[in-house]
């Protein structure tokens, strides 16, 4: 699972501190980093790279897709709205010799127009975390803005139709240095996830929580029928849905859903 949500959960993180405070810079420890190779092979292969596209990544974190991808030759520009994050992106960068420009800017006030061949909005990039139905939607905007004729769009988000079909519904999850025990719920209203979480950290003694808080902004979220109705208003359409970065078809009965999409 590599919702930004789920893995937040599944690493012990709070998700109301990652929206609100960002993601703390222990975050490049965690075990479902290790996918990163995988999923840009996969980003790769499916887009049908060749090696000399220029890639704009939106809401990288501390670069770990801009980095990869720049190190198989890609000219990448990677944003993101943590401070830190981009800092040390920058670090890393320098330290591998790699010319990835980075940059430290809300995503929603980027103002590119048919610059690049690849838009990527990786582990949520973004998608749902404004409350405003047309903050949410003008990241579409940017998107679209920021390519060129024919270039392609890969987002990985979650996926509308499994909370309206599964959601109330407890979850429990190993991670590397936790068991995370969360509870997901679903506002039909605004079409937002909301949850709870437990953590217990491993070789700590559990004791029982005085308070477990509750997410009352959620994450709003979009079914495969939106996305392509969003995209379309946008002259792109879309080429593929997925499931995980494996190549398993999109389905309602996973949280997890990508898309590939070209601006038509």
């Amino acid at each position: 699972m590599s919702c930004a949500v789920i893995n937040a959960l599944k690493e012990g993180l709070s998700y109301v501190k990652v929206i609100d405070a960002g993601w703390p810079l222990d975050i490049k420890t965690q075990s479902w980093v290790e996918d990163t190779e995988n999923q840009v092979d996969f980003i790769v292969k499916t887009l049908a790279l060749s090696g000399h596209e220029r890639i704009l990544d939106l809401a990288c974190g501390f670069g770990r897709h801009s980095l990869s991808l720049a190190r198989r030759g890609f000219s990448v520009v990677g944003v993101d709205l943590t401070k830190a994050f981009v800092e040390d992106a920058r670090q890393s960068a320098k330290d591998s010799g790699l010319a990835v420009e980075f940059i430290h800017m809300d995503i929603l006030d980027l103002q590119y127009e048919n610059e690049f061949d690849v838009v990527l909005n990786l582990a949520d990039g973004a998608i749902g975390y404004s409350e405003g139905e047309q903050e949410n939607l003008h990241i579409f905007d940017i998107v679209a803005r920021a390519l060129k004729y024919n270039g392609k769009h890969f987002m990985d988000v979650c996926n509308a139709e499994h909370a309206e079909q599964f959601f109330p519904k407890r979850h429990w999850d190993i991670g590397a240095k936790a068991l995370s025990l969360p509870e997901f719920d679903w506002d039909p209203i605004r079409r937002r996830m909301l949850f709870t979480d437990w953590t217990i950290a491993f070789g700590e003694v559990a004791m029982r929580p005085e308070h477990i808080a509750k997410d009352n902004k959620g994450v709003r979220l979009y079914s495969e029928a939106e996305l392509a109705g969003i995209l379309a208003e946008r002259e792109m359409q879309i080429v593929q849905t997925f499931s995980n970065y494996y190549g398993k078809p999109a389905t309602p009965k996973e949280l997890q859903l990508i898309v590939y999409s070209i601006k038509a």
